[in-house]
């Protein structure tokens, strides 16, 4: 008899209620793989994305919701070195990861610090990939520099201030609300700017004598674009990773030019096993010492057992959360 699996999946295009939890056959791991009893699954804005219709799993990957997970090792493919059965790990998946077991590529595994919950390990691999990738490496932010957070209370958002404090750049932040700017505040941000009530340009040169900030990275894009590029600091560098209010805008890129400035964009999915398997690495090295520590500590929101996900989607899609959203497949995770 085939062992199952609870996984979710959707009914087509649409708002949370597409969500199902349904039973599917067990993964089996293969060469290069680990098997995942899986206790936690962060919600992350393309798993909103996938489930409106907008942004679908790589060709091959399963129909399975979830981009990262926290586990233990319960099956271990050919040729898989250094992992034993009963290691808490966390990781990356392509999709699969709202599932009670899920697959997971042995080199994207990273090890759970002693002392850290499942449910904060699985709020780590999607943003902390995210942030390292593109503040730390493509932006290059430096010590001592300052970086500008479009979306401070968001996932990505609080796993940036908290990288960006813990490594001595200064931070500030813009969020929709006097709320969320002290909750940003309260992670460590050392200004924060409610959007709505604020010009983020004006206030952000402010606080930097008028020079601008040396990184800004963006999720908003549209408008934002060509206001980004007017506030960056000579020699600044500006990381786009998504595009919430729209990917075209007209440009005039002189000031871009003038300053020097760079313009980098990436995302993170659809990056071959080897390219995550290095951000892999690089977090093990700068990032694990953190969370052991107790340095840095993601901030989870609200946990949502498995059969409650299009509650945990309905509380992502009210942008009401401040860091993340987190299912848990074991209720002591």
């Amino acid at each position: 008899m085939t062992e199952t699996t609870r996984a979710v999946i959707a009914d087509g295009a649409g708002g949370p209620e597409v969500l199902r939890v349904t039973e599917i056959p067990r993964p089996v791991p293969g060469p290069g793989q680990l098997l995942i009893e899986v206790h936690a699954a962060g919600i992350n804005r393309p798993d909103v994305m996938q489930r409106q219709g907008n942004y679908p799993p790589p060709p091959g990957a399963t129909d399975v919701f979830g981009l990262e997970l926290a586990g233990v090792v319960a099956g271990i493919g050919e040729g898989v070195e250094g992992f034993a059965i009963g290691d808490r790990v966390m990781g990356l998946v392509h999709s699969g990861a709202y599932a009670d077991w899920a697959l997971l590529d042995a080199p994207i595994a990273i090890p759970v610090p002693d002392g850290m919950s499942m449910a904060e390990a699985g709020a780590v691999p999607e943003t902390f990939f995210t942030v390292w990738s593109n503040v730390f490496e493509r932006a290059a932010l430096q010590p001592g520099e300052t970086l500008l957070i479009h979306g401070g209370t968001s996932g990505i958002g609080t796993t940036a201030i908290l990288l960006a404090k813990a490594l001595g750049s200064t931070v500030i932040v813009t969020a929709g609300s006097d709320e969320k700017c002290a909750a940003a505040q309260a992670l460590g941000a050392d200004h924060a700017i409610n959007y709505r009530t604020q010009d983020f340009v004006a206030e952000t040169r402010a606080l930097t004598d008028g020079r601008g900030p040396d990184v800004i990275l963006d999720m908003v894009g549209g408008p934002y674009m060509q206001r980004n590029i007017e506030l960056l600091a000579a020699d600044g560098r500006i990381a786009q990773i998504a595009f919430q209010q729209g990917s075209k805008a007209e440009l005039d890129l002189l000031p871009l030019l003038m300053k020097r400035g760079t313009l980098t964009a990436s995302t993170l999915r659809a990056r071959p096993v080897e390219m995550k398997a290095r951000l892999a690495r690089a977090l093990t090295e700068h990032v694990v010492p953190l969370l052991a520590s107790g340095a840095v500590r993601p901030p989870v929101d609200s946990t949502f057992p498995l059969a409650d996900v299009a509650k945990a989607h309905a509380r992502m899609d009210s942008s009401a959360h401040v860091g993340k959203i987190v299912l848990l497949m074991k209720p002591e995770a």
